[in-house]
């Protein structure tokens, strides 16, 4: 997971870097350090933040020549 898509994710799902802080049991610091490019968390970190990002419908795009990115999941009907 690359900075821009946890800003995106957290835009698409209308979520504060506090919110995600709190669901994903991060330190707001330590993603506001990651989201501006100044610090590699942990693979532990990046993993809870991004199973957090992913339970509440943030799907994750890699890179496909046409750049890493998220979409919402379709709601089930």
């Amino acid at each position: 997971m690359k900075p821009e898509q946890s800003r995106a994710a957290r835009g698409l799902l209308g979520w504060s870097q506090s919110r995600l802080a709190q669901a994903s049991g991060v330190a707001r610091a330590t993603l506001a350090e990651f989201e501006a490019g100044r610090r590699e968390p942990y693979l532990r970190t990046l993993q809870d933040i991004r199973r957090s990002l992913e339970d509440a419908g943030i799907v994750f795009i890699d890179e496909n020549g046409g750049g890493a990115g998220v979409r919402l999941r379709k709601p089930s009907e």
